[in-house]
């Protein structure tokens, strides 16, 4: 079959780099001129297959006015005149409570763990220069009180079949993570996962581009989708300004734009872009100045990920729109804390800035197949948030057992 794939980042990458394995003829269709250039390329870098938390968790209540009205709070909210957005937050806050937070966490579990396979399936197969590294992951607590609710998650996703975790104290972290030391006095404890790995998305996409184009693969950057034809409950054609592209199914993975073209076709997608930063910025091989293991600062809402000589860090979550400008003062609070956090990165002068809207529903889990109601050959593949990375070849997997069937 010849299958369209709408959208060129790491979700729309590995349904396209799937579906080819099964067979099948595949085009690719983005608005950006390369791959990697929406919510993927600057990412966290963190594969998290073992601690998958949703974002929708009861926790969030007791955290909510903090997190709304503290200056320096990691969340941010804009409303907008958008009756989606009211939609969509009134749905995140109706998914915070521990039945529906349990049952995404089991999802997200399953199809991570069928992710890690894909992913290092991948890895063996085309041998990408990703920076890829599996150095341990650390997320830190400030409050006696989180690191309970964290163990309380430890305990579930242990019961549901998780990789082995554990929290360690203070000491123990500086033992795993010498770059800590510093910090040593602002924390609890934390929850160490041995297994989490790390790698440079945008690369990840690149490889994966060269691979569909060296196995045949049709790749039409540089070109918006800005409708779908639709007729007799299927797509005709998706258009664009140079043309219709036809085929026999259509994969839709453009992360937050999915919903502006589903929108004519009277399908609600309960996506909505959770806008994040990220700073890339050089780092020496010298012991105990930049981490090698991967860290989250639950506190700070912020992970730190080492590619190579570069570290990566990340954070934030806001709800203001569609907006790609990158706000001076939010570069400069990751900065900040990089410093507090690891005080031995001091050179901040070579520092790459970056965006990325992550497309999110309410549970945090990920839409991916027909839509009720919705054309017979259009599969949606979005609404995986800030784990993109991290369930993108699980999606993939999902799409071609889907399509096969």
């Amino acid at each position: 079959m010849h299958i369209c794939v709408l959208g060129a980042g790491i979700t729309g990458l590995a349904a396209a780099y799937s579906l080819q394995q099964e067979g099948h003829q595949v085009t690719l269709l983005d608005a950006a001129e390369a791959v990697g250039q929406g919510a993927s390329g600057g990412n966290g870098a963190q594969l998290s297959y073992s601690y998958v938390q949703p974002l929708a968790d009861p926790s969030i209540w007791g955290q909510l006015p903090k997190l709304l009205l503290a200056a320096d709070s990691p969340l941010k909210f804009r409303l907008q005149a958008d009756l989606h957005q009211w939609a969509w937050g009134l749905s995140f806050m109706a998914a915070c409570n521990r039945v529906r937070s349990e049952h995404s966490t089991a999802t997200l579990l399953g199809l991570a763990a069928r992710s890690r396979e894909g992913f290092e399936q991948m890895l063996s197969d085309l041998r990408p220069d990703c920076d890829h590294s599996t150095p341990g992951k650390l997320v830190l607590y400030p409050t006696e009180a989180g690191l309970q609710g964290a163990a309380r998650q430890i305990e579930l996703q242990a019961r549901l079949g998780g990789a082995p975790q554990r929290l360690v104290s203070p000491a123990e972290c500086v033992a795993l993570e010498p770059a800590l030391a510093s910090y040593q006095p602002a924390m609890a404890g934390a929850v160490y996962t041995p297994s989490e790995s790390a790698a440079d998305c945008l690369k990840v996409c690149q490889a994966l581009d060269q691979a569909l184009a060296q196995r045949g693969a049709e790749r039409l950057y540089g070109r918006p989708v800005t409708r779908l034809e639709v007729a007799g409950g299927r797509v005709q054609a998706a258009h664009t300004a140079r043309g219709p592209m036809q085929a026999d199914h259509f994969v839709l993975a453009l992360g937050a734009d999915s919903v502006a073209l589903c929108r004519p076709l009277g399908l609600p997608l309960p996506v909505y872009p959770l806008k994040g930063y990220s700073i890339t910025l050089p780092v020496g091989t010298e012991p105990g100045q930049a981490p090698r293991v991967s860290v989250t600062d639950s506190a700070r809402k912020v992970v730190f990920a080492r590619l190579g000589e570069r570290l990566r860090v990340a954070g934030m979550v806001e709800l203001v729109g569609y907006g790609r400008d990158i706000p001076p003062d939010r570069i400069s609070s990751l900065c900040q804390s990089t410093a507090q956090v690891f005080p031995g990165v001091k050179d901040f002068s070579e520092v790459q800035a970056w965006c990325g809207l992550r497309p999110a529903t309410p549970t945090g889990l990920p839409i991916v197949g027909r839509l009720p109601q919705g054309p017979d050959n259009l599969w949606m593949n979005t609404g995986h948030g800030a784990l993109g990375f991290t369930l993108a070849f699980g999606t993939a997997r999902q799409l071609s057992e889907a399509l096969r069937a």
